[in-house]
């Protein structure tokens, strides 16, 4: 398997947060649940935390937290908020239920 068919199966998912708030906590136990349904064994998630890297904001154009980024598989997507309404952020990241 070459690296970009890895890569279409594989989902690099980034969450930046600011501090451990409630809205934050929350953002990222709706992603877990959501990747274990849909995503499971195949996914990462790395959570920024701008309050310790706030240089990092730049990159990604973070204008709001939580802001969910899809790396992989491209193109890049974003979802802003707590990520409770899971069919939005099914949609919003191009995931099909059940696959």
């Amino acid at each position: 398997m070459t690296n970009s068919e890895m890569d279409k199966d594989f989902w690099r998912l980034r969450l930046y947060i600011a501090g451990h708030t409630s809205k934050a906590d929350r953002a990222l136990e709706n992603l877990q649940l959501i990747c274990r349904e849909h995503l499971a064994g195949k996914y990462e998630i790395e959570v920024i935390d701008l309050l310790e890297h706030p240089e990092l904001a730049k990159n990604d154009e973070i204008i709001a937290v939580p802001t969910l980024i899809r790396q992989l598989p491209p193109p890049i997507r974003k979802i802003i908020g707590d990520l409770s309404k899971t069919e939005r952020v099914l949609v919003g990241l191009d995931i099909r239920p059940g696959g």
